[in-house]
């Protein structure tokens, strides 16, 4: 049984015949009205807003809280040339954000100097040294861009120093607001904003939009990426500036963007929201999290193309170090993983601070369980972030354990904390027992909703296309997920640089579906033989002009008992210790193949009371069979009497039974004749030369001595080997030996030479 990474929610409501009444008359297929139907979209207003977002009025934005007030204190400041400071952040809300703002301003005639803080050195939102030391420089007016509503202490002192401060924020407002001249903020408790889900560069732009009197169209592109990046809600009026954006990107004349989206390999006229999301977004993103920031802004705003090309360049490039970074990282982490454990919480020194986050959600997402990060500094601190599952809100369980931070903060899903080291065991401890205490259920891991199950027969390049109906995709309107059930995956192979992604073809009655899944190459094995249950989301692959539908799997399930094909000599050094499996074998030598940290560990089988008696003591969900008993029954009935969901088949045969045979009759005169010649034989030290000379194996030789003794042939002492001078004529087969080789043969044929499905039925079906 291969469980789910994901959590699998399947929607299973139908919709009414009113509505279906409704979807006909739109001129809707079926499908996207059920797809509606399961997103709560089910009365005709809601419906043309969703399905027209470009045709959708954008909000007044003097509903926004202080807004009137900002507006008429930035004029002020541009009539008198007041020296203006954009002080924005680090990531790609934060870059667009600052540039929107920073491009109005000139428009205006604005006196401006923009700022982006590094996260290294000045740390996230206002900073009082940076204030300080603009103002002594001669800012006279300070705007934040996506950041501010945390600032008190900095937004304080220019304040008092005679230096308005404007705040346009969306992050969560604090109990205690700064006392700034104006926040402009969409879910400020005394505005009346309609929509409160704006990203920063969407209040931002509503700024512009009351400057300039009317929705700057020109700055849509950056809202759209902006708003893509910071995952913000997708709904409202989110989704028609994000449709409204990208429609402007097709046609920008932008040259820092048009620079980027071609060193990212991509058409611009192609752009759609995932284009943006997958790799514009995280190129602005990642020179916030590796250095300084400022240079995206400038290739946003700039006119010179060689500058453009010059920092698009460096942010690819800087992208690609942040890919490398994460890897390394991300596996060294993973090597560290206690499964004891019901939280992981992962430190060491020298990982780069500015990816901790992603490095939590891979392994979140790998392992299914919530993960901390953190890296050791010189002065004795940990500092990182925290991912988690929904079943667990990090924010309220660290709140208990505060006494243990130095710094502490986040939400539901994600933390960040700083601490010191000597904390760290203390934080496990606490944390293994918080879960414990409150019964919480880690093991279904992060809600996946599944749109509507399908067979690959549905599945085509014109229902892909019609899929477009529901785009721009985005948090709480996400690319529609599909199950298909019971089908089988053929043409398995690993692809990509380290070959860590999968593609195969998944096969339904005769019908065929090409699917990649990325992130899954080590889970190549778990596909095999078996039908697996399979979720994901549909694309259309393009390649010399032809045009095929594809799955992009994000999560897989095999029911049922499975037998994993580990014969090849290649994984007998790979096993590793598992709880849960029991390392079985049937011959002590068998063992010393394999790796010598699992040696330890693997039982070497006496008798099926010895068996009973440790799955008594421990449930076992997986066996490993190191080698191959000397009956078949015996491993039927291990399986029979215990709950295990896989088995796997490592094939170690130590004396070759099934390779070496019992023996010809040619083979024993010639051992016959030798013996019979010599007085005595040294068969301790001078083995290996016997057998050359014989022409027979080593390991066929010792088996052909040990019935020669046991029939009393032939006597043994100290590794001497001497023949009885009247030994009674016995046929080989009355060597008990000789028996036990001959069935030992057969199961080493069977076990070792089958292929799986005839073993697995061997096993599970009525076969003896």
């Amino acid at each position: 049984m291969r469980q789910a990474i994901y959590d699998w929610q399947l929607k299973e409501s139908k919709p009414s015949e009113t509505f279906l009444q409704l979807v006909q008359q739109q001129n809707l297929s079926p499908f996207i009205g059920n797809l509606l139907w399961q997103r709560g979209y089910r009365k005709e207003t809601e419906l043309q807003r969703f399905l027209n977002p470009k045709k959708q009025e954008l909000h007044d934005p003097y509903l926004m809280y202080d807004m009137d007030k900002a507006v008429a204190r930035i004029q002020k400041a541009v009539i008198n040339g007041e020296k203006i400071l954009i002080y924005g952040d680090y990531d790609a809300d934060g870059i667009t954000s600052t540039t929107v703002m920073k491009e109005t301003l000139e428009l205006l005639g604005a006196n401006i100097e923009t700022f982006l803080p590094n996260r290294f050195v000045h740390g996230y939102g206002p900073n009082k040294t940076v204030y300080k030391e603009k103002i002594e420089l001669g800012i006279q007016l300070i705007i934040t861009v996506d950041n501010g509503v945390a600032g008190n202490e900095a937004v304080a002192y220019a304040q008092h120093a005679g230096v308005d401060v404007i705040i346009t924020d969306h992050h969560e407002l604090p109990s205690l607001l700064p006392e700034a001249y104006a926040i402009v903020h969409p879910r400020h408790p005394q505005g009346n904003y309609p929509f409160k889900d704006l990203a920063g560069v969407g209040v931002a732009f509503k700024l512009a939009t009351a400057l300039l009197e009317e929705p700057p169209a020109e700055f849509l592109d950056l809202v759209a990426i902006g708003t893509i990046a910071d995952l913000v809600s997708m709904t409202g009026e989110n989704r028609t500036l994000v449709a409204l954006g990208l429609e402007m990107i097709r046609q920008s004349e932008r040259i820092g963007l048009q620079t980027l989206f071609t060193e990212s390999g991509l058409t611009i006229k192609e752009v759609d929201e995932t284009m943006v999301g997958f790799s514009i977004a995280p190129r602005l993103n990642a020179i916030g999290r590796m250095s300084d920031p400022n240079p995206a802004v400038e290739m946003l705003a700039t006119f010179d193309e060689s500058v453009a090309t010059s920092i698009a360049k460096k942010l690819t490039a800087i992208n690609e170090e942040r890919k490398l970074v994460v890897e390394k990282i991300t596996q060294e982490a993973l090597t560290m993983i206690d499964e004891t454990n019901q939280i992981h919480l992962l430190a060491a020194p020298d990982w780069h601070e500015g990816v901790l986050g992603i490095v939590a959600g891979k392994i979140m997402n790998q392992t299914g369980k919530p993960t901390i990060v953190l890296t050791i500094k010189e002065d004795g601190t940990a500092k990182g972030s925290g991912r988690s599952v929904e079943a667990l809100n990090f924010y309220e369980m660290l709140a208990t354990m505060r006494e243990l931070f130095t710094l502490f903060g986040g939400h539901h899903a994600a933390v960040g904390l700083t601490m010191p080291k000597t904390n760290l065991k203390a934080l496990q401890e606490r944390m293994n027992r918080y879960i414990v205490e409150k019964a919480i259920d880690l093991s279904k891991g992060t809600a996946l909703i599944i749109d509507e199950t399908l067979m690959t027969q549905d599945v085509t390049v014109d229902l892909i296309e019609e899929l477009k109906l529901l785009a721009p995709y985005g948090t709480d309107n996400p690319v529609p997920i599909f199950l298909f059930h019971q089908v089988f995956a053929k043409n398995v192979k690993k692809i990509g640089v380290n070959q860590q992604h999968l593609k195969f073809t998944l096969i339904e009655d005769a019908h065929q579906l090409e699917a990649i899944a990325f992130g899954l190459g080590n889970q190549e094995s778990e596909m095999l033989n078996d039908p697996i249950d399979v979720v994901g989301t549909l694309s259309i692959n393009e390649w010399n002009g032809r045009k095929k539908p594809q799955l992009r799997v994000a999560d897989f399930i095999v029911k049922g008992f499975q037998l994993f094909d580990w014969r090849s000599k290649s994984y007998r050094k790979q096993v590793i210790k598992e709880k849960d499996t029991l390392y079985l074998a049937f011959e002590k030598q068998s063992v010393k193949e394999l790796n010598e940290k699992i040696q330890e560990f693997v039982v070497v089988f006496e008798d099926i009371s010895q068996i009973q008696k440790l799955l008594k003591a421990q449930e076992y969900h997986s066996l490993l069979v190191v080698d191959s008993p000397d009956d078949l029954l015996i491993l039927k009935e291990i399986l029979a009497i215990g709950s295990f969901d896989r088995m796997y088949l490592l094939g170690i045969s130590p004396d070759e039974a099934y390779l070496t045979g019992v023996g010809s009759r040619e083979q024993y005169a010639k051992l016959f004749q030798l013996i019979h010649s010599q007085e005595r034989i040294d068969i301790r030290y001078k083995l290996a030369a016997i057998a050359q000379h014989l022409e027979i194996p080593s390991k066929l030789l010792i088996f052909m001595i040990q019935v020669f003794f046991e029939l009393k042939f032939v006597t043994i002492e100290d590794g001497i080997l001497k023949k009885v001078a009247h030994p009674k004529s016995r046929p080989l087969s009355e060597s008990e030996r000789y028996q036990q080789r001959i069935k030992k043969i057969k199961v080493e044929e069977f076990l070792l030479l089958s292929d799986i499905p005839t073993i697995k039925k061997r096993f599970l079906g009525g076969d003896k």
